[in-house]
Formats: structure tokens, sequence, C-alpha cells
């Protein structure tokens, strides 16, 4: 049955392919996409956050281009060693630190050392004694 391709605009058989037809690229989710979605990670972001008192660890100590030091806005818990690098490591206390939206990017670029993000967690990690 000839029909009008909505994609080429010309008029061929409905079932041929006039090549214009956008192809929809299948996501594959990697074990770490997986693991972000679970009740293990809601429940261990949350315990980092109200660890870290809800607010941005690098921020309130006025590090890498703090805008407010006492940010509570769009947090999110960074893994220091990443999941991809470790998975076993995706739960350690010892591997997460609250950081805002801003401050999480640039440790996910490598502007924020892994020795910084990690001197910070281990402070936390003394000072609540956990």
């Amino acid at each position: 049955m000839l029909k009008s391709c909505k994609y080429c605009g010309k008029v061929h058989d409905s079932k041929y392919n006039c090549g214009k037809k956008p192809v929809r690229k299948k996501i594959k989710y990697t074990k770490a996409d997986r693991f972000r979605s679970t009740r293990d990670w809601t429940e261990k972001s949350i315990e980092i956050k109200r660890r870290d008192n809800y607010l941005c660890q690098i921020c309130i100590r006025n590090l890498y281009n703090t805008l407010r030091q006492y940010n509570y806005d769009k947090l999110s818990v960074h893994h220091a060693i990443p999941i991809n690098t470790d998975f076993d490591r995706r739960l350690d206390d010892d591997n997460l630190l609250t950081v805002c939206q801003m401050h999480h990017r640039m440790c996910e670029d490598g502007e924020i050392p892994y020795e910084v993000v990690k001197g910070i967690i281990d402070e936390q990690e003394t000072k609540w004694g956990t």
C-alpha cells in the first residue's frame, strides 16, 4: 500500500525503508547505573547526607569557588572512588561525601583532587565516629 512518508515526504510503500526514519538507540545501563536506583543506595545516600548535616562539605570549608558557605541546595552524594572503578566500595561510608551540584561536577571532572575529597571524608568520619 502506498503512503506518504512523514520522514522524507515522498510516496512509497508503507513497508519500504527510505532511510530517513530515525533509528532509536538502545541505552545500555551499566551495573553502576542500575545500582543508583536501588533501595540500598537511597537509604545510604540519606544516611550520608544526615551525617554531613545536609550541607555541601566543600562549600562549608570555603573551597573551590564556593558561592555560599552553608549550601543545602541540590545536594548529592559523591563517590570518591567511582563505582565503576571499585564496585565493592559503593556503600562504604569512607568513600562517600555530600556535595552540591557544582562541586559534584568538579569532583567528577577531576577539578577537585581525590586527596582533598578523601581528606574531607576522613574528617567527617573522625568527627562523627562512624
